[in-house]
Protein backbone atom coordinates (compact mmCIF):
# COMPACT_ATOMS: atom_id res chain seq x y z
CA UNK A 1 0.00 0.00 0.00
CA UNK A 2 1.63 3.23 -1.16
CA UNK A 3 1.48 6.48 0.80
CA UNK A 4 0.42 9.72 -0.88
CA UNK A 5 1.11 12.08 2.01
CA UNK A 6 -2.29 13.74 1.61
CA UNK A 7 -5.02 14.61 4.09
CA UNK A 8 -8.08 12.38 4.45
CA UNK A 9 -11.08 14.70 4.50
CA UNK A 10 -14.15 12.51 4.59
CA UNK A 11 -14.06 10.31 1.51
CA UNK A 12 -11.56 12.58 -0.28
CA UNK A 13 -7.77 12.40 -0.32
CA UNK A 14 -6.48 15.94 -0.84
CA UNK A 15 -3.17 17.78 -0.47
CA UNK A 16 -2.81 20.16 2.44
CA UNK A 17 -2.13 23.82 1.77
CA UNK A 18 0.30 24.76 4.57
CA UNK A 19 3.61 23.09 3.73
CA UNK A 20 4.81 19.59 4.45
CA UNK A 21 6.69 17.42 6.93
CA UNK A 22 8.77 14.26 6.71
CA UNK A 23 8.89 11.44 9.21
CA UNK A 24 12.33 10.83 10.71
CA UNK A 25 13.77 7.43 11.51
CA UNK A 26 14.96 8.03 15.09
CA UNK A 27 17.47 5.17 14.90
CA UNK A 28 19.34 6.75 11.98
CA UNK A 29 18.21 10.37 11.82
CA UNK A 30 17.23 9.91 8.17
CA UNK A 31 14.09 11.43 6.66
CA UNK A 32 11.47 9.03 5.33
CA UNK A 33 9.46 9.45 2.15
CA UNK A 34 6.94 10.69 1.27
CA UNK A 35 6.35 14.28 2.37
CA UNK A 36 3.08 14.67 4.29
CA UNK A 37 1.20 17.82 3.42
CA UNK A 38 -0.02 20.01 6.27
CA UNK A 39 -3.57 21.27 6.64
CA UNK A 40 -4.34 24.95 6.67
CA UNK A 41 -7.26 26.47 8.56
CA UNK A 42 -9.59 25.98 5.61
CA UNK A 43 -8.75 22.25 5.47
CA UNK A 44 -9.47 21.89 9.19
CA UNK A 45 -12.73 23.82 8.87
CA UNK A 46 -13.79 21.54 6.01
CA UNK A 47 -13.11 18.43 8.11
CA UNK A 48 -15.17 19.90 10.97
CA UNK A 49 -18.00 20.80 8.61
CA UNK A 50 -18.08 17.26 7.26
CA UNK A 51 -18.16 15.88 10.82
CA UNK A 52 -21.03 18.18 11.78
CA UNK A 53 -23.02 17.20 8.70
CA UNK A 54 -22.57 13.52 9.53
CA UNK A 55 -23.40 13.82 13.21
CA UNK A 56 -27.18 13.51 13.39
CA UNK A 57 -27.34 10.55 11.03
CA UNK A 58 -24.38 8.76 12.60
CA UNK A 59 -25.45 9.20 16.21
CA UNK A 60 -28.80 7.59 15.40
CA UNK A 61 -27.29 4.72 13.42
CA UNK A 62 -28.47 1.31 14.57
CA UNK A 63 -26.27 -0.32 17.22
CA UNK A 64 -25.58 -3.24 14.91
CA UNK A 65 -24.45 -0.91 12.12
CA UNK A 66 -22.08 0.97 14.43
CA UNK A 67 -20.70 -2.26 15.91
CA UNK A 68 -20.11 -3.68 12.43
CA UNK A 69 -18.29 -0.46 11.50
CA UNK A 70 -15.88 -0.83 14.43
CA UNK A 71 -15.25 -4.46 13.54
CA UNK A 72 -14.63 -3.51 9.91
CA UNK A 73 -12.00 -0.99 11.01
CA UNK A 74 -10.25 -3.72 13.01
CA UNK A 75 -10.32 -6.13 10.06
CA UNK A 76 -9.00 -3.44 7.71
CA UNK A 77 -6.10 -2.65 10.04
CA UNK A 78 -5.19 -6.32 10.24
CA UNK A 79 -5.40 -6.57 6.45
CA UNK A 80 -2.63 -3.97 6.02
CA UNK A 81 -0.28 -6.66 7.30
CA UNK A 82 3.46 -6.17 7.49
CA UNK A 83 3.32 -2.86 5.65
CA UNK A 84 1.90 -1.25 8.78
CA UNK A 85 4.39 -2.86 11.15
CA UNK A 86 7.40 -2.05 8.99
CA UNK A 87 6.40 1.58 8.58
CA UNK A 88 5.79 1.93 12.31
CA UNK A 89 9.19 0.35 13.05
CA UNK A 90 10.89 2.83 10.74
CA UNK A 91 9.10 5.84 12.24
CA UNK A 92 9.39 4.92 15.95
CA UNK A 93 12.32 2.45 16.32
CA UNK A 94 9.97 0.26 18.34
CA UNK A 95 10.62 -3.48 17.90
CA UNK A 96 8.39 -5.68 15.78
CA UNK A 97 7.04 -7.70 18.70
CA UNK A 98 5.97 -4.57 20.57
CA UNK A 99 4.19 -3.16 17.51
CA UNK A 100 2.50 -6.43 16.64
CA UNK A 101 1.22 -6.58 20.22
CA UNK A 102 0.03 -3.00 19.98
CA UNK A 103 -1.81 -3.73 16.73
CA UNK A 104 -3.54 -6.68 18.40
CA UNK A 105 -4.49 -4.47 21.34
CA UNK A 106 -5.86 -1.80 19.00
CA UNK A 107 -8.04 -4.27 17.12
CA UNK A 108 -9.17 -5.95 20.35
CA UNK A 109 -10.16 -2.52 21.67
CA UNK A 110 -12.27 -1.79 18.59
CA UNK A 111 -14.01 -5.15 18.86
CA UNK A 112 -14.57 -4.69 22.58
CA UNK A 113 -16.35 -1.39 21.93
CA UNK A 114 -18.40 -3.13 19.24
CA UNK A 115 -19.63 -5.51 21.94
CA UNK A 116 -20.45 -2.54 24.18
CA UNK A 117 -22.50 -0.92 21.41
CA UNK A 118 -24.41 -4.15 20.80
CA UNK A 119 -25.13 -4.65 24.51
CA UNK A 120 -26.62 -1.17 24.68
CA UNK A 121 -25.99 -0.47 28.38
CA UNK A 122 -24.10 2.72 27.55
CA UNK A 123 -27.39 4.15 26.29
CA UNK A 124 -28.38 4.35 29.97
CA UNK A 125 -32.15 4.14 29.47
CA UNK A 126 -34.29 5.18 32.47
CA UNK A 127 -38.07 5.32 32.29
CA UNK A 128 -40.40 6.73 34.96
CA UNK A 129 -43.93 6.20 33.61
CA UNK A 130 -46.60 8.82 34.13
CA UNK A 131 -48.57 8.70 37.38
CA UNK A 132 -51.67 10.78 36.55
CA UNK A 133 -53.49 9.80 39.75
CA UNK A 134 -50.64 10.61 42.14
CA UNK A 135 -51.53 13.03 44.96
CA UNK A 136 -50.98 15.83 45.63
CA UNK A 137 -49.45 16.23 42.13
CA UNK A 138 -49.39 13.85 39.17
CA UNK A 139 -46.07 12.76 37.66
CA UNK A 140 -45.31 13.33 33.99
CA UNK A 141 -43.99 10.55 31.76
CA UNK A 142 -40.18 10.91 31.97
CA UNK A 143 -37.71 8.98 29.84
CA UNK A 144 -33.94 9.39 29.69
CA UNK A 145 -31.26 8.15 27.35
CA UNK A 146 -27.68 9.18 26.66
CA UNK A 147 -26.82 10.55 23.24
CA UNK A 148 -23.53 11.29 21.51
CA UNK A 149 -21.90 14.57 22.50
CA UNK A 150 -20.94 15.73 18.99
CA UNK A 151 -17.90 15.72 16.70
CA UNK A 152 -14.69 14.94 18.59
CA UNK A 153 -11.13 16.09 17.90
CA UNK A 154 -8.52 13.44 18.71
CA UNK A 155 -4.80 14.18 18.97
CA UNK A 156 -2.62 11.15 18.27
CA UNK A 157 -0.05 10.27 20.94
CA UNK A 158 3.68 9.93 20.36
CA UNK A 159 4.36 6.85 22.45
CA UNK A 160 1.68 4.49 21.12
CA UNK A 161 1.52 4.89 17.32
CA UNK A 162 -1.42 2.47 17.13
CA UNK A 163 -3.20 2.03 20.48
CA UNK A 164 -3.35 5.74 21.39
CA UNK A 165 -3.30 7.18 17.91
CA UNK A 166 -5.55 7.33 14.85
CA UNK A 167 -7.67 4.26 15.72
CA UNK A 168 -6.75 4.22 19.41
CA UNK A 169 -8.88 4.38 22.52
CA UNK A 170 -10.13 7.94 22.09
CA UNK A 171 -11.20 7.36 18.50
CA UNK A 172 -12.70 3.93 19.20
CA UNK A 173 -14.74 5.11 22.18
CA UNK A 174 -15.93 8.28 20.41
CA UNK A 175 -17.03 6.34 17.32
CA UNK A 176 -18.73 3.78 19.56
CA UNK A 177 -20.65 6.59 21.26
CA UNK A 178 -21.87 7.88 17.89
CA UNK A 179 -19.48 10.83 17.53
CA UNK A 180 -17.74 11.63 14.23
CA UNK A 181 -13.99 12.05 14.73
CA UNK A 182 -11.39 14.39 13.26
CA UNK A 183 -7.90 13.09 14.09
CA UNK A 184 -4.81 15.27 14.14
CA UNK A 185 -1.97 12.82 13.43
CA UNK A 186 1.18 12.95 15.52
CA UNK A 187 4.08 14.30 13.43
CA UNK A 188 6.47 11.58 14.63
CA UNK A 189 4.64 8.78 12.78
CA UNK A 190 2.64 10.25 9.89
CA UNK A 191 3.00 7.21 7.63
CA UNK A 192 1.66 4.85 10.29
CA UNK A 193 -1.18 7.32 10.90
CA UNK A 194 -2.02 7.53 7.19
CA UNK A 195 -2.17 3.76 6.78
CA UNK A 196 -4.57 3.40 9.71
CA UNK A 197 -6.53 6.44 8.57
CA UNK A 198 -7.12 4.86 5.19
CA UNK A 199 -8.33 1.69 6.90
CA UNK A 200 -10.96 3.75 8.76
CA UNK A 201 -11.86 5.74 5.63
CA UNK A 202 -12.43 2.46 3.75
CA UNK A 203 -14.59 1.15 6.60
CA UNK A 204 -16.78 4.27 6.47
CA UNK A 205 -17.38 3.66 2.77
CA UNK A 206 -17.91 -0.09 3.11
CA UNK A 207 -20.46 0.41 5.88
CA UNK A 208 -22.23 3.13 3.86
CA UNK A 209 -21.93 5.71 6.62
CA UNK A 210 -21.81 9.50 6.05
CA UNK A 211 -18.35 10.45 4.83
CA UNK A 212 -17.79 12.99 7.62
CA UNK A 213 -17.72 10.27 10.27
CA UNK A 214 -13.91 10.33 9.98
CA UNK A 215 -11.19 12.68 8.78
CA UNK A 216 -7.41 12.72 9.29
CA UNK A 217 -5.23 15.82 9.12
CA UNK A 218 -1.54 16.57 9.50
CA UNK A 219 -1.02 20.04 10.94
CA UNK A 220 1.37 22.28 12.84
CA UNK A 221 0.46 23.43 16.35
CA UNK A 222 -1.11 26.73 15.29
CA UNK A 223 -3.49 25.12 12.85
CA UNK A 224 -4.14 22.24 15.25
CA UNK A 225 -5.40 24.84 17.70
CA UNK A 226 -8.08 25.86 15.24
CA UNK A 227 -9.44 22.33 15.47
CA UNK A 228 -10.10 22.79 19.19
CA UNK A 229 -11.57 26.24 18.60
CA UNK A 230 -13.92 25.21 15.81
CA UNK A 231 -17.49 25.60 17.13
CA UNK A 232 -18.56 22.30 15.58
CA UNK A 233 -16.12 20.30 17.73
CA UNK A 234 -17.73 19.27 21.02
CA UNK A 235 -14.94 17.41 22.85
CA UNK A 236 -11.21 16.73 22.63
CA UNK A 237 -9.19 13.59 23.32
CA UNK A 238 -5.48 14.09 23.99
CA UNK A 239 -2.52 12.08 25.28
CA UNK A 240 0.74 13.96 25.60
CA UNK A 241 2.73 16.49 27.58
CA UNK A 242 1.40 18.65 30.38
CA UNK A 243 2.29 21.79 28.44
CA UNK A 244 0.47 20.58 25.32
CA UNK A 245 -2.59 19.50 27.25
CA UNK A 246 -2.74 22.79 29.16
CA UNK A 247 -2.59 24.72 25.89
CA UNK A 248 -5.54 22.75 24.47
CA UNK A 249 -7.47 23.07 27.72
CA UNK A 250 -7.07 26.86 27.70
CA UNK A 251 -8.25 27.05 24.10
CA UNK A 252 -11.27 24.87 24.85
CA UNK A 253 -12.23 26.93 27.90
CA UNK A 254 -11.76 30.24 26.05
CA UNK A 255 -14.39 29.36 23.40
CA UNK A 256 -17.79 31.08 23.53
CA UNK A 257 -19.05 27.57 24.23
CA UNK A 258 -16.39 25.80 26.38
CA UNK A 259 -15.98 22.09 25.71
CA UNK A 260 -14.40 19.21 27.66
CA UNK A 261 -10.80 18.20 27.00
CA UNK A 262 -10.12 14.62 28.04
CA UNK A 263 -6.36 14.85 28.38
CA UNK A 264 -3.80 12.50 29.86
CA UNK A 265 -0.85 14.71 30.73
CA UNK A 266 1.77 13.49 33.20
CA UNK A 267 2.45 11.09 36.05
CA UNK A 268 5.41 9.68 37.97
CA UNK A 269 3.46 6.61 39.17
CA UNK A 270 4.89 6.22 42.69
CA UNK A 271 6.11 2.85 43.89
CA UNK A 272 5.88 2.33 47.67
CA UNK A 273 8.52 -0.19 48.76
CA UNK A 274 7.20 -1.16 52.18
CA UNK A 275 9.62 -2.49 54.85
CA UNK A 276 8.36 -6.07 55.03
CA UNK A 277 8.55 -6.54 51.27
CA UNK A 278 12.06 -5.07 51.11
CA UNK A 279 13.25 -7.28 53.97
CA UNK A 280 12.18 -10.42 52.11
CA UNK A 281 12.93 -9.62 48.47
CA UNK A 282 14.91 -6.40 48.02
CA UNK A 283 17.13 -7.92 45.33
CA UNK A 284 14.25 -9.31 43.28
CA UNK A 285 12.35 -6.05 43.55
CA UNK A 286 15.39 -4.11 42.37
CA UNK A 287 15.78 -6.27 39.29
CA UNK A 288 12.05 -6.22 38.52
CA UNK A 289 12.01 -2.45 38.86
CA UNK A 290 14.89 -2.08 36.38
CA UNK A 291 12.98 -4.20 33.85
CA UNK A 292 9.84 -2.11 34.27
CA UNK A 293 11.71 1.20 34.12
CA UNK A 294 13.52 0.37 30.89
CA UNK A 295 10.63 -1.30 29.06
CA UNK A 296 10.15 0.56 25.79
CA UNK A 297 12.94 2.99 26.73
CA UNK A 298 10.75 4.16 29.58
CA UNK A 299 8.27 5.77 27.20
CA UNK A 300 5.12 4.61 28.95
CA UNK A 301 2.73 6.97 30.69
CA UNK A 302 2.66 4.43 33.54
CA UNK A 303 6.45 4.23 33.89
CA UNK A 304 7.63 3.93 37.53
CA UNK A 305 9.37 7.29 37.90
CA UNK A 306 9.27 7.62 41.70
CA UNK A 307 10.22 5.17 44.44
CA UNK A 308 9.48 5.71 48.14
CA UNK A 309 10.95 3.63 50.97
CA UNK A 310 11.77 3.80 54.69
CA UNK A 311 15.57 4.07 54.79
CA UNK A 312 17.78 1.22 55.96
CA UNK A 313 20.00 -1.64 54.76
CA UNK A 314 17.20 -3.19 52.73
CA UNK A 315 16.91 0.01 50.67
CA UNK A 316 20.65 -0.24 50.00
CA UNK A 317 20.16 -3.83 48.85
CA UNK A 318 17.36 -2.74 46.52
CA UNK A 319 19.52 0.04 45.05
CA UNK A 320 22.44 -2.34 44.58
CA UNK A 321 20.32 -4.85 42.66
CA UNK A 322 18.56 -2.20 40.60
CA UNK A 323 21.85 -0.45 39.87
CA UNK A 324 23.54 -3.64 38.74
CA UNK A 325 20.67 -4.37 36.36
CA UNK A 326 20.53 -0.82 35.02
CA UNK A 327 24.28 -0.50 34.40
CA UNK A 328 24.00 -3.50 32.08
CA UNK A 329 21.07 -1.99 30.12
CA UNK A 330 21.93 -0.80 26.63
CA UNK A 331 20.74 2.67 25.71
CA UNK A 332 17.54 2.39 23.66
CA UNK A 333 16.43 4.48 20.72
CA UNK A 334 13.67 6.85 21.76
CA UNK A 335 10.61 7.70 19.70
CA UNK A 336 11.85 10.96 18.21
CA UNK A 337 14.75 13.39 18.41
CA UNK A 338 12.55 15.81 20.35
CA UNK A 339 11.56 13.22 22.97
CA UNK A 340 15.21 12.17 23.33
CA UNK A 341 16.34 15.77 23.80
CA UNK A 342 13.69 16.36 26.48
CA UNK A 343 14.74 13.18 28.28
CA UNK A 344 18.39 14.18 28.30
CA UNK A 345 17.50 17.61 29.68
CA UNK A 346 15.37 16.07 32.44
CA UNK A 347 18.05 13.55 33.46
CA UNK A 348 20.72 16.25 33.39
CA UNK A 349 18.60 18.47 35.61
CA UNK A 350 18.35 15.74 38.24
CA UNK A 351 22.06 14.93 37.97
CA UNK A 352 22.94 18.57 38.60
CA UNK A 353 20.65 18.97 41.61
CA UNK A 354 22.63 19.60 44.79
CA UNK A 355 20.44 17.28 46.90
CA UNK A 356 20.23 14.44 44.38
CA UNK A 357 22.73 11.62 43.86
CA UNK A 358 23.01 9.50 40.74
CA UNK A 359 23.39 5.86 41.78
CA UNK A 360 23.21 4.11 38.40
CA UNK A 361 23.32 4.87 34.67
CA UNK A 362 22.90 2.51 31.76
CA UNK A 363 25.43 1.79 29.05
CA UNK A 364 26.73 4.80 27.13
CA UNK A 365 24.77 5.42 23.90
CA UNK A 366 26.28 4.14 20.67
CA UNK A 367 24.01 5.95 18.22
CA UNK A 368 21.59 8.85 17.81
CA UNK A 369 18.54 9.45 20.00
CA UNK A 370 19.37 6.69 22.46
CA UNK A 371 18.17 7.17 26.02
CA UNK A 372 20.49 6.03 28.80
CA UNK A 373 18.64 4.69 31.86
CA UNK A 374 19.17 6.52 35.16
CA UNK A 375 18.39 6.01 38.86
CA UNK A 376 18.74 8.87 41.30
CA UNK A 377 18.23 9.18 45.06
CA UNK A 378 17.37 12.00 47.44
CA UNK A 379 16.12 12.45 50.99
CA UNK A 380 12.55 13.18 52.02
CA UNK A 381 13.20 16.73 53.22
CA UNK A 382 14.76 17.72 49.91
CA UNK A 383 11.93 16.12 47.96
CA UNK A 384 9.27 17.90 49.99
CA UNK A 385 11.08 21.24 49.66
CA UNK A 386 11.48 21.24 45.87
CA UNK A 387 8.46 20.82 43.56
CA UNK A 388 10.84 20.30 40.62
CA UNK A 389 11.74 16.90 42.05
CA UNK A 390 8.10 15.83 41.65
CA UNK A 391 8.13 16.39 37.88
CA UNK A 392 7.98 13.60 35.33
CA UNK A 393 11.05 12.84 33.23
CA UNK A 394 9.59 11.00 30.25
CA UNK A 395 11.92 8.07 29.71
CA UNK A 396 13.86 5.49 31.73
CA UNK A 397 14.67 7.76 34.68
CA UNK A 398 13.51 7.35 38.27
CA UNK A 399 14.07 9.02 41.63
CA UNK A 400 14.17 7.06 44.90
CA UNK A 401 13.28 9.01 48.04
CA UNK A 402 14.70 7.76 51.33
CA UNK A 403 12.24 8.35 54.18
CA UNK A 404 13.23 8.37 57.85
CA UNK A 405 10.10 6.51 58.98
CA UNK A 406 6.59 5.47 58.04
CA UNK A 407 5.16 8.86 59.02
CA UNK A 408 7.48 10.57 56.55
CA UNK A 409 6.46 8.08 53.88
CA UNK A 410 2.83 9.02 54.47
CA UNK A 411 3.66 12.73 54.39
CA UNK A 412 5.27 12.34 50.99
CA UNK A 413 2.26 10.41 49.72
CA UNK A 414 0.09 13.35 50.77
CA UNK A 415 2.39 15.79 48.94
CA UNK A 416 2.09 14.09 45.56
CA UNK A 417 0.13 15.37 42.60
CA UNK A 418 -2.53 13.24 40.94
CA UNK A 419 -1.24 10.04 39.35
CA UNK A 420 -2.34 7.41 36.87
CA UNK A 421 -1.11 4.65 39.19
CA UNK A 422 0.25 4.02 42.66
CA UNK A 423 1.88 0.71 43.58
CA UNK A 424 2.34 -0.98 46.94
CA UNK A 425 5.01 -3.64 47.29
CA UNK A 426 4.06 -5.27 50.55
CA UNK A 427 4.28 -8.36 52.70
CA UNK A 428 1.91 -9.56 55.42
CA UNK A 429 3.87 -7.50 57.95
CA UNK A 430 3.09 -4.34 55.95
CA UNK A 431 -0.71 -4.63 56.18
CA UNK A 432 -1.16 -1.85 58.76
CA UNK A 433 1.01 0.64 56.84
CA UNK A 434 -0.65 -0.27 53.54
CA UNK A 435 -4.09 0.21 55.11
CA UNK A 436 -3.03 3.63 56.38
CA UNK A 437 -1.75 4.63 52.92
CA UNK A 438 -4.77 3.46 50.95
CA UNK A 439 -7.12 6.42 51.61
CA UNK A 440 -4.40 8.79 50.40
CA UNK A 441 -3.66 6.69 47.32
CA UNK A 442 -7.35 6.50 46.46
CA UNK A 443 -7.41 10.30 46.41
CA UNK A 444 -4.21 10.53 44.39
CA UNK A 445 -4.44 7.78 41.74
CA UNK A 446 -6.75 6.14 39.24
CA UNK A 447 -5.30 2.62 39.63
CA UNK A 448 -3.76 1.06 42.75
CA UNK A 449 -1.57 -2.02 42.35
CA UNK A 450 -0.20 -4.51 44.86
CA UNK A 451 3.05 -6.41 44.22
CA UNK A 452 3.16 -5.61 40.53
CA UNK A 453 4.47 -2.97 38.17
CA UNK A 454 2.34 -0.32 36.47
CA UNK A 455 3.76 -0.69 32.95
CA UNK A 456 1.06 -2.52 31.05
CA UNK A 457 -2.58 -1.46 30.87
CA UNK A 458 -5.16 -4.18 30.24
CA UNK A 459 -7.99 -3.25 27.85
CA UNK A 460 -11.07 -4.55 29.64
CA UNK A 461 -14.25 -3.45 31.38
CA UNK A 462 -12.76 -2.70 34.82
CA UNK A 463 -9.62 -0.80 33.80
CA UNK A 464 -9.11 2.83 34.83
CA UNK A 465 -6.46 4.77 32.96
CA UNK A 466 -6.95 8.18 34.46
CA UNK A 467 -6.56 10.02 37.71
CA UNK A 468 -6.63 13.42 39.42
CA UNK A 469 -4.90 16.44 37.89
CA UNK A 470 -2.34 16.48 36.31
CA UNK A 471 -2.58 12.79 35.44
CA UNK A 472 -5.70 13.73 33.51
CA UNK A 473 -7.82 16.81 33.00
CA UNK A 474 -10.95 15.05 34.32
CA UNK A 475 -10.50 12.62 37.21
CA UNK A 476 -13.99 11.17 36.65
CA UNK A 477 -13.00 9.49 33.40
CA UNK A 478 -10.79 6.81 31.91
CA UNK A 479 -9.20 6.63 28.46
CA UNK A 480 -8.80 2.82 28.55
CA UNK A 481 -11.55 0.28 29.15
CA UNK A 482 -15.18 0.28 28.15
CA UNK A 483 -16.09 3.11 30.55
CA UNK A 484 -14.16 5.41 28.17
CA UNK A 485 -17.32 5.66 26.04
CA UNK A 486 -19.02 7.66 28.80
CA UNK A 487 -16.80 10.69 28.04
CA UNK A 488 -18.59 11.22 24.75
CA UNK A 489 -22.21 10.79 25.85
CA UNK A 490 -24.65 13.10 27.61
CA UNK A 491 -28.12 12.51 29.11
CA UNK A 492 -31.35 13.82 27.57
CA UNK A 493 -34.74 13.57 29.27
CA UNK A 494 -37.98 13.38 27.25
CA UNK A 495 -41.12 14.51 29.07
CA UNK A 496 -44.56 13.52 27.82
CA UNK A 497 -43.44 13.03 24.22
CA UNK A 498 -46.02 11.26 22.05
CA UNK A 499 -45.02 7.62 21.44
CA UNK A 500 -44.49 8.21 17.74
CA UNK A 501 -41.82 10.83 18.52
CA UNK A 502 -39.86 8.81 21.06
CA UNK A 503 -36.43 7.46 20.11
CA UNK A 504 -36.38 3.70 19.62
CA UNK A 505 -34.44 3.19 22.87
CA UNK A 506 -37.32 4.70 24.87
CA UNK A 507 -40.33 3.12 23.18
CA UNK A 508 -42.53 0.81 25.23
CA UNK A 509 -41.94 -2.11 22.86
CA UNK A 510 -38.14 -1.78 23.35
CA UNK A 511 -37.22 -2.60 19.72
CA UNK A 512 -33.48 -2.34 20.47
CA UNK A 513 -33.82 -4.98 23.22
CA UNK A 514 -32.04 -2.85 25.82
CA UNK A 515 -31.73 -3.41 29.54
CA UNK A 516 -33.65 -0.48 31.05
CA UNK A 517 -34.35 1.01 34.48
CA UNK A 518 -38.16 1.22 34.54
CA UNK A 519 -39.73 2.89 37.56
CA UNK A 520 -36.62 2.10 39.58
CA UNK A 521 -36.44 -1.59 38.61
CA UNK A 522 -34.11 -3.10 36.05
CA UNK A 523 -36.02 -4.59 33.16
CA UNK A 524 -34.42 -7.28 31.02
CA UNK A 525 -34.69 -7.03 27.21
Amino acid sequence: MSLSGNLLLGEATVPGAAGALFAVNPATGESLEPAFTLADKANVAHACALAASAFDAYRESAPEARAAFLETIAANIEAIGDTLIERAMAETALPRARLEGERARTCHQLRLFASVVRAGDATGVRIDPALPERKPLPRADLRQRRIALGPVAVFGASNFPLAFSVAGGDTASALAAGCPVVVKAHPAHPGTSALVGRAIQAAVAACELPEGVFSLVFANNDVAGTLVSDPRIQAVGFTGSRAGGLALLKMAQARPQPIPVYGELSAVNPIFLLPGALAKRAGDLGRQFAASLTMGAGQFCTNPGLLLAVDGPDVDAFIAAAGEALTACAAQTMLSPGIHAAYEQGAARLAAHAQVACVARGVEPSGPNRGRAALFTTDAASFLADPALHEEVFGASALLVRCADAATLRAIAESLEGQLTATLHLDAADAALARALLPTLERKAGRILANGWPTGVEVCHAMVHGGPWPATTDARTTSVGTAAIERFLRPVCYQDLPPELLPAALRDDNPLHLRRLVDGQWSAP
